[in-house]
């Protein structure tokens, strides 16, 4: 039986394409996951393993789908090879119940994973020549340092609230923590008083 197995990384994404291409690959049954390929806790793959029998086959739309690390890939399918389930990719013609389609796997695996290195080690490098240049990654800071002056100095005294602080200076009281953690210890003070 070919079971076959979906996944989006958001809610917005829609799975449409991925499950007409696993029901023109012949799926008798389509598992559907919006997940972050980062998770690893995957129900809907984990259910989709648990519903497989010696013999069937695993069928993906694309290698990505399954996994997000060679690693993890590799993992993902010598546990189906143990259970003497086959694994398929579709747009990657791969198909680990021949043994060139194992060597394929392994080849396209390797490649993926390389691809992932180049795209980090660019990512990285832009950024140390970002920080070479003087400018600093991230989203800019929302509170400036007059912000927090006048946050400590309303804070100093015990009537006012971190979230009332947070309100005046249009910020949440996450913001607030982070940027004055000695905030969060008058905050419990304050509740332990009352």
């Amino acid at each position: 039986m070919l079971v076959g197995y979906a996944r989006v990384s958001t809610q917005d994404q829609k799975p449409e394409l991925q499950l007409d291409a696993l029901k023109a690959a012949g799926c008798e049954k389509v598992f559907v996951e919006k997940a972050s390929g980062a998770q690893r806790e995957r129900p809907e793959l984990t259910a989709a393993l648990d519903y497989m029998r010696g013999g069937d086959t695993l069928v993906v739309w694309r290698l990505d789908r399954l996994a997000r690390s060679m690693k993890q890939l590799i993992e993902t399918v010598e546990g189906l090879e143990e259970r003497e389930i086959g694994f398929r990719s579709v747009t990657e013609a791969i198909d680990t119940t021949t043994a060139g389609g194992k060597l394929i796997f392994h080849v396209f695996g390797a490649l993926a994973e390389f691809e992932r290195s180049i795209i980090r080690e660019r990512t990285r490098a832009g950024l140390d020549a970002a920080r070479a240049r003087g400018r600093k990654g991230g989203r800019p800071s929302k509170l400036k340092e007059d912000d927090l002056k006048a946050a400590r100095a309303m804070l100093a005294d015990k009537s006012i609230t971190v979230e009332n602080v947070a309100k005046r200076l249009d910020v949440s009281p996450a913001t607030l923590y982070r940027h004055l953690p000695a905030a969060r210890a008058q905050s419990a003070e304050k509740e332990g008083e009352t």
